[in-house]
């Protein structure tokens, strides 16, 4: 009989822990909840919970309830500034570089397809070739040969002809708009564009039509550039898969153009587009530019709006150019930043190109990084670079480390559960299961598993960042540019937690002839000073001349 009471004791003990409370769980559900983050409370104090934890669960179905517009940002704004900052000041205004008329026109459209800016600029405007040609030009060279590389996902065909022909009659009319006037241009499809789809990449929003259009591609428009084709961007700005393949990288098509600006990156190597725009959160600018042996330019945090362009993470993501030379990425930058009333993240800091001395420019190098990777050819070719700029501007570079004492392995919870708030929708509906890949390492499971990351630790991350910026502020305040590796370094993730802008410039081949790359690091609204560097680099090397020989045959 007493072994029979015990036994019902025990399971009306058990079913009461495990039935259902008036909230929807059971005390074994926070026992287990409390285990993913590694805490653990007593009975007492989890009995004493089950009122909050209710409500907090009805607040969050009322939440639900509530529709947001893509283009909310959250009340907390990220600011990058170190304390006691002070911001440049001036007035912003687009920059006009003199573009002269004695370019010659190429005798090949191959030759054409992959000159220079200023180049086009200048046989635009001399009327030796007309937009509407040039952009004929780059629309055949998609034609034939995107079905390699796979980086155009919407070719704007009516559009760019409208626009072409638009510029034609207003050069001929005298009204030249400036150096971009006629240059046909590509942006990765996170960019609304009005009346054609903006993918994002990703199967569930293949269809997806916005009703307006980014900031920075009107600005482009403003300023007569012509839009030609809408590129890849990895599935959710994650690498280089997207729901109509992987993207190519021209220099060898056996592998992946990188990502998550993979169609910019691939498609501007390969002569498709004149420039194009990319974004970055942690890597998606510098890494496809590294791959595609292009020069892309990461400005600092709310230098460009990102009105009308997908979030991934309010506090870390960047519009930025990508370009065959960084005398390229400077004109596009400098058409596309500045303030504006629809991101508040951006500012009133004005850009002005350097016009002083490189040899004035003080720079460091971060020795122990770049010898890290001396074995590989990647890393003897930066070496390489850094000698050859120390040799021509006679100087021996300080050195530098990066900072360790950081809970580096938790930062990207920052991201995630930013990317987790935007696509909330996607997951709940289940949507998301609807996306091509689904590895552990998928964009679709690193959205499921942030709706398991705390407020609390995502806060408490947000505080060491605001340590890191103060500590990186006070490493690098003293000079105008950071050398460092692209690869095997944590300067990566540091400075776009930080804020602070980079370029990554070609700088050679590996063993397989893949192209190679550094990273120029800048202080915050000091792209001037990077781009000033990376141009002379580039004035001593022809590594940004040098094109993908399966796209330009004259290279062969």
């Amino acid at each position: 009989m007493l072994k029979r009471t015990i036994v019902l004791l025990l399971a009306i003990s058990l079913a009461i822990s495990c039935k259902p409370t008036q909230y929807g769980f059971r005390t074994k559900d926070i026992k287990s909840a409390q285990r993913l983050y590694g805490l653990e409370f007593d009975k007492t104090g989890i009995d004493t919970m089950y009122h909050y934890l209710g409500r907090n669960k009805r607040g969050y179905e009322n939440l639900r309830e509530y529709q947001v517009d893509n283009e909310t940002f959250p009340a907390l704004t990220f600011n990058p500034h170190p304390a006691g900052f002070e911001m440049p000041t001036g007035q912003q205004q687009i920059l006009q570089p003199e573009v002269s008329d004695n370019i010659m026109l190429p005798a090949t459209d191959e030759e054409i397809a992959f000159l220079s800016i200023p180049e086009l600029a200048s046989l635009i405007k001399a009327r030796k070739i007309t937009s509407e040609r040039l952009t004929n030009i780059y629309l055949e060279r998609i034609e034939k040969h995107d079905g390699q590389l796979q980086s155009v996902i919407t070719v704007t065909k009516e559009l760019a002809l409208k626009q072409a022909r638009k510029a034609d009659k207003e050069i001929a009319a005298g009204n030249y708009k400036g150096i971009l006037h006629g240059i046909p241009y590509g942006v990765k499809d996170l960019m609304a564009v009005e009346g054609y789809p903006t993918t994002w990449g990703a199967e569930p929003y293949k269809d997806q039509m916005i009703d307006h259009t980014a900031t920075v591609v009107n600005k482009l428009t403003e300023q007569g550039a012509v839009l030609i084709a809408k590129l890849v961007s990895g599935s959710l700005a994650r690498g280089d898969v997207w729901f109509g393949g992987k993207t190519k990288n021209p220099w060898d098509l056996s592998q992946g153009a990188s990502g998550s600006s993979a169609g910019s990156g691939s498609a501007t190597s390969a002569g498709l587009v004149a420039f194009s725009l990319g974004t970055e959160t942690l890597g998606s600018i510098t890494s496809p530019a590294t791959r595609n042996g292009v020069t892309g330019l990461r400005p600092t945090y709310g230098r460009i709006s990102r009105h009308g362009v997908m979030s991934l993470s309010w506090s870390m993501d960047k519009v930025g150019p990508i370009c065959r030379s960084a005398e390229d990425c400077e004109i596009v930058l400098a058409a596309i930043y500045g303030k504006d009333p629809l991101d508040p993240t951006t500012n009133n800091a004005p850009f002005t190109p350097a016009n002083g001395k490189v040899s004035n420019l003080k720079i460091a190098k971060l020795e122990s990084d770049i010898l890290s990777d001396s074995k590989t050819q990647r890393g003897k070719n930066v070496i390489a670079a850094v000698a050859l700029l120390e040799k021509e501007l006679n100087s021996s570079f300080d050195t530098l480390s990066l900072p360790k004492n950081y809970p580096f392995r938790v930062f990207d919870i920052i991201l995630r559960a930013e990317a987790g708030a935007f696509f909330e929708e996607l997951v709940r509906s289940g949507a998301v299961d609807d996306m091509v890949e689904q590895t552990s390492g998928s964009r679709a499971n690193s959205l499921r598993q942030a709706r398991f990351i705390p407020a609390v630790e995502y806060l408490q991350a947000n505080r060491e960042r605001r340590r890191l910026i103060e500590e990186i502020h006070q490493l690098f305040k003293n000079y105008d540019v950071i050398i460092a590796p692209s690869a095997r370094s944590s300067q990566l993730q540091i400075t776009n937690l930080t804020g602070h802008p980079v370029i990554s410039i070609p700088t050679g081949f590996d063993e397989k002839g893949r192209p190679t790359s550094l990273t120029l690091i800048g202080n915050l609204y000091e792209e001037d000073k990077i781009l000033q560097l990376a141009k002379y680099y580039q004035s001593l090397t022809e590594f940004d001349e040098k094109h993908p020989p399966l796209f330009y045959p004259l290279a062969k």
